[in-house]
């Protein structure tokens, strides 16, 4: 299954370190396809360098060792599929349905009304009680 990551997912994962995240990222690299679009390495890397106390180099490790397929988001948007408060995630969640992904996991509540067939759109906790 191609499972797509949202910014937030990559920062709790990286910055945080909760148990929770590290079980999700075991199960996704060990039993599913883990997918992230450029547009989301961009906006991690801005946030690294204006919110966290780490450096690019402890990014550029972390996501040299994260197994992941790099998509390219596209930079503008024909036909819009669906309305999003937030034009920033709109990007992302487009990349999703363009790629074919399945599972778009994200934090962000922006997402929770959206209504689409796929990806289906999980927080951790609902992905780790349906898939693991």
């Amino acid at each position: 299954m191609k499972v797509m990551l949202d910014t937030n997912i990559l920062v709790s994962a990286f910055v945080f370190k909760i148990k929770k995240m590290n079980e999700l990222i075991y199960k996704l690299s060990t039993e599913h396809e883990i997918v992230i679009c450029s547009y989301t390495i961009e906006e991690l890397k801005e946030l690294i360098d204006t919110k966290f106390k780490v450096t690019q180099k402890d990014l550029d490790e972390f996501l040299k060792d994260f197994p992941f397929i790099l998509v390219y988001s596209p930079t503008t948007v024909g036909n819009k599929l669906f309305e999003i408060r937030d034009k920033d995630d709109y990007i992302i969640l487009h990349t999703a349905i363009i790629e074919d992904v399945d599972v778009f996991i994200t934090g962000d509540k922006d997402f929770i009304d959206i209504d689409i067939d796929k990806p289906e759109i999980m927080n951790t906790t609902e992905f780790l009680e349906k898939y693991c």
